[in-house]
């Protein structure tokens, strides 16, 4: 029945901001709109909607594939996130850190020799 992972929705309380640091992390996005930014990463969305008045958690974590887990986690603290979690050796060679970017949202990564790009 599921496909696979096509979105990861991410609610900010200043959508300019976020799209501004997401396009250092990820690119410029494909759609800019006052209601929700889309970046297309690898053939995935990661889209930023304004808060709402939402709560955000740490109850979800989306992982997002990096070559090199410890370049990426010290790429995304120069660039104003906060660590999370540090880099864990999971075992298989597996890699993941966890982040929390400028707008409270935890962002991770993660490094795994067993799935291509």
């Amino acid at each position: 029945m599921l496909l696979g992972l096509r979105t990861v929705v991410y609610y900010v309380d200043d959508i300019k901001k976020a799209r501004d640091w997401y396009s250092s992390v990820v690119g410029r996005p494909y759609f800019d709109e006052p209601f929700y930014v889309g970046f297309n990463v690898g053939g995935f969305e990661l889209g930023l909607h304004p808060d709402e008045g939402r709560t955000k958690g740490e109850g979800h974590i989306a992982y997002w594939g990096v070559d090199n887990c410890e370049a990426a986690l010290t790429k995304l603290l120069a660039l104003g996130a906060a660590e999370h979690e540090a880099v864990q050796d999971v075992g298989g060679g597996i890699k993941v850190a966890t982040v929390k970017d400028p707008f409270g949202n935890v962002l991770g990564i993660i490094e795994n020799p067993h799935f291509g790009e």
